[in-house]
């Protein structure tokens, strides 16, 4: 099938020449890239992911349309002779299983590297995008001779789900991995625990693990990373666990800190073109009519815009919000337990998706039992340093709409967490006699002697001063509200009186004092 000219595709479907567009289209795919009597539909509904006959594709293209940037049809026959893709079976768990993965390479992997086979420009890619090219070529590899279930791929994946699920430890999924070579000696299964986890890491689903000081101190990491003990507190790296069967002790981390880096994690974002538009959303297709409906028409985004044009210039810039909180991950209110993850919303997308879970990135997780309180400091260095990296210098990224690379970078315009949090987050007490991090020092509180705590009044002040409510007696203390709103702390002023303050981290070293 010859590339020709698609531009017909972008016309209202509705017209004479996208229904004769459409019909060419599946008499090339049919002669080149049928199973019997069905092809992959590429209707923005199917994503490539189910067959259908002629007549339910061709409904599909008509009514929803073609699958945004699906202008090479490599599922169909265009730049190859033939295809061996895999047709659905009569296991239906089987196959929706299969689509599943399939549906992942394509968003992810396919959509890259076949373009940069197109273009041909496989010499001199970045190993991220070497790697991708290796692990879709292995998605295209049989699982065994004549095998139309698997592929030596997505046969991986679901094995290291199963994994997960059932809770195996690595030495029994390694021996059951040694039971299927033996059973399947001619099928390309993973040859233990390690090869099978090393699929999922290239598929950047991987984590760093840091150990960090029990107390919170330090992180084992960069120039600490060899020491045994906190340099701090002097408690140990490791804990001894005794085997009950073997009486053998082995040594542990006391604490890990697991960080998903995110400087690949950003590139791979512009490697499928479809996720690299919508990173343009904010400029390129956002209705500038005064509404507010996105961050980017608000006044943060737009002040920041004018302090740093450089790094708005780009559309592809990233911008980012940070959030945390703490939960209890064994679904049990009767143990006390604490775990923090770290979350960063990408606000470069539309609303409608940047909010989404599938969209939402998590940096790190921050280990419990207790929730780190101020130390959250020490467990966010790898993240701040990377951020400190995007924004300072940016990562060499290839954006293949463009079929060029750039320096990307990134900028964290602000976190998102409840009260509490922002205290950990932020350094500001949220309680005691200065819990306002906009009045500050000039809080006006009130203490309960009877049921002791603390009243927070006086917000009357950020009334205009001909307000009602400021002469109203009887609804609110008994006095009238004739103070001005206290100005909130500017960032020079922050820094000041910060600049000679010494942070100790670590719940050792505060008990000690």
């Amino acid at each position: 099938m010859d590339v020709g000219d698609k531009s017909w595709m972008d016309l209202r479907r509705s017209t004479d020449e996208y229904i004769h567009g459409v019909n060419d289209f599946l008499d090339k795919a049919f002669e080149r890239a049928s199973q019997g009597d069905e092809i992959l539909c590429p209707c923005k509904k199917c994503f490539n992911c189910y067959w259908h006959c002629r007549n339910v594709v061709e409904d599909h293209l008509i009514c929803h349309g073609f699958v945004h940037g699906y202008t090479k049809w490599v599922f169909h026959g265009e730049g190859f002779s033939s295809r061996n893709t895999p047709h659905p079976t009569n296991d239906d768990e089987n196959f929706d299983r299969q689509d599943g993965i399939d549906k992942l390479l394509q968003d992810t992997f396919r959509n890259v590297v076949d373009d940069l086979r197109h273009e041909g420009v496989r010499e001199g890619l970045s190993e991220d995008a070497k790697r991708f090219f290796k692990l879709v070529e292995e998605g295209k590899q049989e699982l065994y001779p004549g095998c139309k279930n698997f592929s030596k791929l997505n046969f991986a994946i679901p094995l290291y789900l199963f994994k997960c699920i059932h809770k195996l430890s690595n030495v029994a999924f390694s021996d059951l991995l040694d039971l299927i070579k033996e059973a399947f000696p001619f099928a390309q299964i993973p040859k233990c625990f390690y090869k099978a986890k090393k699929v999922i890491k290239d598929l950047g689903l991987h984590y760093e693990k840091i150990h960090a000081c029990t107390n919170d101190c330090i992180l084992f990491w960069n120039d600490t990373a060899k020491l045994d003990k906190c340099s701090v507190c002097g408690s140990s790296r490791w804990k001894n666990v005794r085997d009950d069967l073997t009486n053998k002790v082995t040594k542990i981390p006391a604490k890990v800190l697991r960080y998903f880096p995110l400087k690949p994690r950003l590139q791979r974002i512009f490697m499928c073109s479809e996720t690299s538009v919508a990173m343009r959303w904010h400029d390129t297709e956002r209705p500038k009519d005064g509404n507010l409906r996105h961050p980017a028409d608000g006044e943060a985004w737009k002040d920041f815009d004018s302090l740093h044009p450089d790094f708005a210039s780009d559309s592809r810039n990233v911008r980012l919000g940070l959030s945390s909180d703490g939960f209890n991950p064994f679904r049990t209110m009767s143990i006390s337990h604490s775990t923090w993850p770290v979350m960063l919303m990408n606000y470069n997308l539309s609303p409608r998706i940047c909010m989404k879970s599938e969209y939402i990135m998590l940096s790190m997780i921050i280990p419990g039992p207790s929730s780190p309180g101020n130390d959250i400091d020490v467990y966010l260095q790898p993240l701040i340093a990377e951020l400190k990296e995007l924004w300072e210098v940016g990562v060499e990224t290839y954006d293949i709409v463009t079929n060029q690379t750039f320096m990307m970078r990134a900028a964290l315009l602000w976190t998102i967490s409840d009260f509490p949090a922002l205290a950990m987050l932020s350094g500001w007490s949220t309680k005691g006699k200065w819990a306002c991090p906009t009045c500050n020092h000039s809080t006006y509180t009130q203490y309960l002697k009877h049921s002791h705590k603390m009243c927070y009044l006086g917000h009357r002040a950020f009334l205009p001063h001909d307000h009602p409510y400021r002469r109203d007696k009887k609804s609110f203390n008994g006095k009238e509200e004739h103070k001005v709103a206290p100005t909130p702390l500017s960032d020079v002023q922050v820094l000041e009186e910060l600049l000679e303050f010494n942070n100790v981290f670590g719940k050792g070293q505060k008990k000690r004092k």
